[in-house]
């Protein structure tokens, strides 16, 4: 039974990972859900010795520091959880013969491009996030582990964690109206569907070099419009007003097109992605927040 170390385990994708497997046992994978402080992915030699020690034959990063706007004053632990462990995770997959599915972002993008973007496309991240995360992705070509896959994706939202949903949840029943950026576009992710590609994958990967894939939901929004979905599934009175990016400055700077195009995932192992908005429906349906027709 091969061996699957699912790191970030705490997050909204390790999470949603950990139901899956609860749900359906992972394809019957033996899995080691661990979070900072069950394994310490910034530590080489505690890393090379879990994998070691359990044997393990896949690692799964969801590892990540997120805080976009405080990772401009932080840079050194963006620098430390969304490079140098990655670098270490692919180093310890050259060399254990492990299997790595890495998530990374839309950040590494400048999001001035008019198509969606593709895995080829030139990247070019205008934020310390995105600049940390481009360098996890460059350390692991550098080692170029086979089996080594990188997901980028982008909006993340889920039952669990802190996100724009949940955001938008707390606002809406608290505010009368609510000013949200509509100059933005890209593609909300339900983190369950993340998790459900990543499954798909596992059994299929043969590639021997690295490979990027993109993963979002299908269809296309801005925030304001992903917003306006939330409420009217939630049937809130709050009124949604639509204002741009230079009326809600903030320290980092934000791609203001964030579309991948997910041919090259879809085609290579058969995935079926479902629509953004019906995906929506059933993250609120699994919070309680609208009832199951």
């Amino acid at each position: 039974m091969p061996n699957i170390l699912v790191t970030g385990a705490n997050g909204q994708l390790g999470n949603e990972l950990r139901v899956l497997n609860d749900e359906f046992s992972m394809l019957n994978y033996r899995c080691f859900f661990t979070d900072k402080n069950t394994l310490d992915i910034t530590d080489k030699s505690q890393l090379e010795n879990f994998c070691t020690q359990y044997d393990i034959h896949i690692i799964i990063n969801c590892a990540a520091y997120t805080a976009v706007d405080k990772a401009e004053e932080d840079e050194e632990a963006a620098n430390r959880i969304n490079h140098q462990a990655v670098e270490y995770l692919a180093e310890i997959a050259k060399v254990q013969n492990i299997k790595l599915i890495h998530i990374s972002t839309d950040y590494v993008f400048d999001g001035t491009n008019y198509k969606p973007y593709t895995e080829e496309d030139p990247v070019c991240p205008v934020s310390i996030y995105g600049k940390t995360k481009l360098a996890g992705e460059e350390a692991i070509k550098s080692f170029n582990p086979p089996g080594a896959i990188i997901i980028r994706t982008s909006w993340v939202y889920s039952s669990f964690g802190n996100n724009f949903v949940k955001t938008m949840l707390k606002l809406g029943r608290e505010r009368e109206d609510l000013g949200v950026i509509f100059d933005q576009v890209g593609t909300p992710t339900y983190a369950k569907d993340l998790a459900q590609a990543i499954l798909e994958v596992v059994p299929q990967i043969k590639n021997e070099k690295v490979e990027i894939y993109n993963y979002t939901n299908e269809g296309v929004t801005s925030w304001y419009d992903f917003a306006k979905a939330i409420f009217e599934l939630i049937h809130t009175g709050c009124k949604v007003n639509a204002i741009e990016t230079n009326d809600y400055p903030t320290p980092a700077k934000r791609p203001h097109y964030s579309l991948l195009n997910k041919s090259k995932i879809k085609e290579t192992f058969g995935i079926s992605i479902p629509y953004w908005k019906d995906s929506l429906k059933e993250c609120l349906q699994m919070m309680g927040d609208i009832k199951h027709v």
